[in-house]
């Protein structure tokens, strides 16, 4: 759409109703505008393979679809389609001139009652969640269904969904934090699972699981608002993406809740949903869709990344979230792989254990315990408060530091006990700290992993001397601190088990791949 048009609906005298100053959002597919209690839609002309909206019928013909499926779940938020229609200076929403363009109008909902935004500042109760699950499964439960619909189960439609998303992934490798070793890996384990469970499928269409479903449910597209759950936003453009299995549904909101790093919320949706549904295949299936979600999600934030006319902070920030769900995607083929392990970083203060942890942590979607937070409980201090006392004194005397371990090691032993892989995040310096951690390990009979970080010296002084910079951080290491440490540093060795040498000098969403690789079965 030419730039004066889009400039012309910025102005309020665009609109037929009052509508106040004019917000501009854009997404890979769409220009939406705020125009005060109301939001006009307009589909951008574009042609992604799977999404066409190249030409003006196309465009009025998704408005309409758009309209048709989200009543299902917002009847009283959609409103209709509307022209765009040629005025001067540009264009407006109402009047007799030319059409040019058609838009999807809607009711406009709080933005700060989005689930991701409520999500983001703890608002959000099991309760909350519960509830929502329960939408989906009645909405579910009603879904319509047919043998036309049916065939959409089947394994090949489910891999050819697959294949074109390796297809693109591996055109666009450079956007992605996945090397190509590791797309095959993903690769070769998706197509394993679809080889493997015939049956399964089969069996998933014959009960009925197979169903016009929404097909984009995930945090931004649900907001919780006066007491009622409204979820929007669904897929109208292609019909092989919304014709799925409704555990292939449900897995984008439980995906999203994994990367929201909220597993405590997705517990409970998922506990919900087969309550409700009376799905009990449905943990047969939804890790292998979770995965799935992650990769597309992954692959539509790549999409936002590369739309010149996205504001380039917004480019940046799609970038992160691209990241982010691919990681979750590899870390998901991990999950089914690895076996309960004890993590323990080690390594001087400064090298990278933290970044590395959270980020292990994440995609293996386990618990991780930060010695320094930890330290700060214990002493009923805020977990960002500085302590800048002499080394091995106050809150770092040996005997605050034994107990902080101690803690530690109780943190550990409660995880593993319970069958959960957990990382420990903490300096482990000397041979006699890590000991404790390998015997418990072989006591519980299970792999302990010492993750031995390490970066360039000139990187390392960097990021000390910007953290005391930047003042308040959960970490008080320094440069003094630094020399210190490194005078009794002890590096582990093979005789301590499993060794894994990491360079944390990399990017963040880098870093656990050689693990992953060393790992490897």
């Amino acid at each position: 759409m030419q730039r004066n048009i889009l400039k012309s609906l910025l102005k309020s005298s665009a609109y037929p109703e009052a509508a106040g100053v004019v917000e501009l959002i854009q997404t890979h597919v769409s220009w939406i505008f705020l125009a005060g209690d109301t939001v006009y839609k307009i589909k951008k002309p574009v042609d992604f393979g799977f999404l066409n909206f190249s030409t003006i019928d196309r465009r009025r013909f998704y408005c309409h679809e758009e309209v048709r499926l989200n009543s299902r779940l917002c009847p009283d938020i959609y409103l209709g389609v509307v022209e765009v229609r040629e005025a001067p200076g540009g264009a407006a929403f109402f009047g007799d001139g030319p059409i040019i363009d058609y838009a999807v109008k809607m009711r406009r909902l709080p933005a700060g009652r989005m689930l991701d935004q409520l999500v983001s500042r703890g608002e959000v109760t099991a309760a909350d969640m519960r509830a929502v699950a329960k939408v989906i499964a009645d909405f579910h439960l009603a879904a319509a269904t047919s043998p036309a619909i049916s065939e959409y189960g089947r394994r090949e439609r489910v891999m050819a969904n697959w294949q074109e998303n390796f297809a693109q992934s591996a055109a666009d490798n450079s956007r992605t934090p996945l090397s190509p070793d590791e797309l095959a890996v993903i690769r070769e384990w998706v197509s394993s699972f679809v080889e493997s469970r015939a049956e399964l499928f089969e069996k998933r269409i014959a009960q009925g699981f197979i169903r016009e479903c929404d097909g984009d449910i995930h945090l931004e597209n649900i907001c919780l608002t006066d007491g009622r759950i409204y979820i929007f936003d669904c897929i109208e453009f292609n019909e092989r993406f919304r014709y799925c299995d409704t555990a292939a549904d449900i897995a984008f909101l439980l995906m999203d809740l994994d990367y929201h790093r909220r597993h405590d919320l997705a517990e409970a949706v998922q506990d919900e949903y087969l309550a409700a549904s009376g799905d009990a295949g449905l943990l047969e299936l939804v890790d292998f869709y979770k995965l799935y979600r992650a990769f597309v999600r992954g692959k539509v934030e790549n999409l936002r990344q590369n739309d010149s006319g996205i504001d380039p902070q917004e480019q940046e920030r799609a970038g992160v979230r691209a990241a982010g769900y691919f990681r979750l995607a590899r870390g998901y083929i991990e999950r089914q792989r690895q076996k309960t392990t004890l993590f323990i970083t080690c390594g001087l203060t400064g090298s990278g254990k933290s970044t590395l942890a959270a980020q292990l942590a994440f995609e293996l979607g386990i618990a991780t315990y930060n010695s320094d937070r930890v330290r700060k409980q214990m002493a009923a201090l805020p977990p960002d408060t500085a302590m800048r006392v002499p080394f091995g004194t106050g809150l770092y005397s040996a005997a605050a530091s034994e107990a902080t371990y101690a803690e530690l090691l109780r943190l550990a032993e409660a995880e593993l006990g319970a069958g959960r892989s957990v990382v420990i995040d903490a300096c482990f310096i000397s041979r006699s700290r890590r000991r404790p951690f390998i015997h418990l390990a072989e006591r519980l009979a299970v792999r302990c992993v010492v993750l031995h970080c390490a970066c360039p010296e000139t990187e390392h002084r960097r990021r000390l001397v910007a953290r005391e910079a930047a003042g308040e951080n959960i970490s008080d290491g320094r440069l003094e601190i630094l020399e210190l440490q490194r005078d009794s540093f002890q590096p582990p060795d093979a005789s301590e088990g499993l060794v894994v040498n990491v360079a944390t000098d990399a990017a963040p969403e880098t870093l656990t791949t050689p693990i992953y690789a060393r790992l490897a079965p």
